[in-house]
């Protein structure tokens, strides 16, 4: 018997079918060990051992590991199959280490879809871990350890902030520096002048030979006085231009994609897109739909080139084949594994629509045409340009009609139309078109629009800080601390937000900046190359970073508790709001001398009724002080939910409904509202 461990539980159904009886998959249910909380500073980390790490199980997976133990003892060989990236490397070293394999023991299988041929493919082809990527994911651990440890504690001691960190922090500058930029933006005042036609607008663009710029209803009066409503033609130019077509989809595009199209945010669609990846039933047989989701290779395989170049073919015809388009030179990718693509094209999403969820068809419904989309030829365009002359001020019509639709056959609906037809004007070059109006439009200049998850994800791609698995966490993390807040899909900076960005920039303006980041992700992956030393990496960061810390918890300006405007009753003093470990609390400016802390009187949210036992749902708090919704009549009833219930049930299960962000969703099954 040969036992088989993955990452998710939701796998090994399918796993265990295509490899037969002679092996057993389990699951490790994600990382079985972190860092421990313990030694200098907490870090888990012994620094002055060359930072070597002190791993502690995470707590839960004792008996995970006590059974996957059982079942290595009973095996014959022991293949690790986790994701195939650094974080899945580094969850298979820990596995091995736990288990205490040895090395004839034990085989590393990656593949990159949950389909029949590749996972056989890839047991045919075992290989050793990688201990460079382990030492590569290992590192970064280390690093946003020790970052979001003493940065996190320095914050809770002198600002309204809970936490910072190696990446987010640079992610919130982002926004709270775009905010100061629209902040001081001082807007210029333009004008504009059109010349409005029954079947088209033409604008001012230049007097003679030279740029017109107006700068106010003056000058713009001025122009009109001086024209008729008579125009001559002075030029019509058609030239047949080419629509480039698409690339496949990486993680980020993925992202923003869904985010304009669907307005999904970064998580949700890697949720989606993580079930599309690890099976999903869809009659005939349970299988991956998509490749892994968590890439920044543009490749694709060169059977599913082969595959979709003959469904090309014998759908729309040999014409529609484009060149198969490779990433620009220069381009930081890591060509582990694929771009996110179907694993199959004849697996159309009209054909297993009925297996789907609304939001998983709309996501699996994008990948397949951005692949197919990306193998297709460029549409081609004809674009017309008009000059019309009026008292030697020149204006400009422009329109296209595309002729070959080539790509567009299949992504046009996602793509923004921007056909302008304009009237056919080549018998009246010799002749005058006559305006029914000239107007003039005040405008002012905008200053850049503040980041939405899309633009944000694509700003932190293009400088190169994170990596595909990190920009939905980024995001998550800074929302979750109030940091931002989403207006109209826009961040904006809280005030903490805005405080935490001050105060770091003050003291770590070295570190926490786009570049140290992007230079630390650099050098992250040079690890994984195995072309730089991981220790020399921690120990030139450590010399460069704790220093500025021990500067910061001694310089830094505590900022003060907002008072109360009430006193204490034992000692007269302000009493003053103050946060702690499970929020904020009301207690006396005197600490530690008098540690009053006032006690509040909470009253019972009742949310819905119980489906199980027609006793009460309330909101209730965990140890950590996190709200969740249970049941009052615990332990008798152990009804619980992270999301807030509505009080409707589910029209296909009877579970209660709860709102999940912006959804309505079934707390039991995959039903939406």
């Amino acid at each position: 018997m040969n036992l088989v461990i993955v990452e998710s539980p939701s796998k090994t159904k399918t796993i265990g079918k295509y490899l037969g009886s002679n092996y057993k998959v389990v699951s490790s249910k994600g990382h079985i060990r972190d860092l421990a909380t313990t030694g200098k500073f907490g870090l888990g980390i012994d620094i002055e051992n060359e930072f070597k790490p002190n791993y502690t199980v995470i707590k839960g997976k004792t008996s995970v590991i006590k059974d996957l133990k059982k079942d290595a003892a009973a095996s014959d060989i022991v293949y690790l199959a986790t994701d195939p990236d650094r974080e899945g490397e580094a969850i298979s070293w820990h596995i091995y280490d736990v288990l205490n394999l040895k090395d004839n023991k034990y085989e590393r299988v990656v593949f990159n879809e949950i389909t029949h041929d590749a996972v056989i493919n890839a047991f045919k082809s075992p290989r050793k871990i990688d201990y460079n990527l382990v030492k590569s994911q290992e590192t970064r651990r280390m690093l946003d350890r020790i970052i979001g440890f003493r940065l996190s504690k320095l914050m809770q001691s002198k600002t309204g902030g809970k936490s910072a960190g190696r990446v987010q922090s640079v992610a919130l500058k982002l926004i709270v520096d775009r905010e100061r930029e629209i902040e001081s933006f001082i807007p210029e005042e333009y004008w504009t002048i059109k010349a409005i036609f029954p079947d088209f607008e033409a604008e001012l663009e230049k007097y003679k030979n030279k740029k017109v710029e107006i700068k106010n209803e003056v000058e713009a009066d001025n122009i009109i006085k001086n024209l008729s409503k008579s125009f001559n033609i002075d030029s019509i130019e058609k030239k047949e231009k080419s629509k480039k077509g698409v690339m496949p989809f990486t993680t980020s595009t993925l992202q923003q994609a869904c985010a304009n199209k669907f307005n999904f945010g970064a998580s949700k669609t890697m949720r989606i897109a993580q079930k599309l990846y690890e099976s999903v039933d869809i009659g005939t047989e349970t299988v991956g739909l998509i490749t892994y989701m968590r890439t920044d290779s543009l490749r694709l395989s060169d059977t599913f080139i082969k595959d979709a170049q003959g469904y090309i073919a014998k759908n729309y015809g040999k014409e529609y084949i484009g060149p198969v388009k490779k990433a620009k030179k220069g381009q930081n990718v890591q060509d582990a594994h694929e771009a996110i693509r179907p694993t199959s094209i004849n697996r159309t999403p009209g054909s297993i629509k009925e297996y789907l969820s609304n939001d998983e068809y709309k996501v699996y419904s994008i990948i397949y045409a951005r692949a197919l989309a990306s193998l297709m030829s460029d549409a081609k365009v004809l674009a017309t340009t008009i000059i019309l002359e009026n008292n030697n001020y020149y204006f400009k019509a422009t329109g296209q009609i595309v002729t070959f639709k080539g790509y567009l056959n299949v992504y046009g609906k996602y793509v923004e139309s921007d056909d302008v037809v304009l009237p056919d004007l080549e018998g009246y070059k010799t002749k005058v078109l006559i305006s029914e109006d000239i107007e003039k439009k005040q405008h002012f200049t905008e200053p850049k629009p503040r980041y939405t998850e899309a633009s944000l994800i694509k700003e932190l791609e293009s400088l190169g800080i994170g990596r595909p698995s990190t920009y939905a966490k980024i995001i998550e993390v800074i929302k979750e601390r109030l940091y931002v807040k989403l207006i109209e899909k826009k961040f904006h900076p809280t005030e903490v937000g805005i405080e935490i960005t001050d105060k770091l920039q003050e003291f770590f303006s070295n570190i926490i900046n786009v570049e140290y980041t992007a230079n630390m992700e650099n050098d992250l992956d040079l690890i994984a190359e195995d072309k730089e030393d991981n220790i020399k990496v921690l120990k030139n960061f450590f010399n460069d970073f704790e220093p500025l810390v021990e500067k910061a918890f001694h310089e830094m300006e505590k900022k003060a508790p907002e008072t109360t405007g009430e006193k204490c009753p034992e000692c007269g003093n302000e009493l003053v709001i103050r946060s702690g470990k499970y929020g904020e609390f009301t207690a006396c400016s005197n600490y530690p001398t008098c540690k009053y802390i006032k006690k509040e009187e909470k009253e019972t949210s009742i949310i819905c009724k119980c489906p199980s036992c027609g006793h009460n749902i309330i909101e209730k708090r965990s140890k950590r002080g996190k709200v969740f919704y249970g049941c009052d009549n615990y332990p008798k009833c152990k009804n619980a939910y992270w999301d807030k219930p509505t009080g409707e049930t589910c029209p296909n299960c009877s579970s209660l409904l709860v709102e999940h962000g912006k959804q309505i969703k079934c707390s039991n099954c995959d039903y939406q509202k």
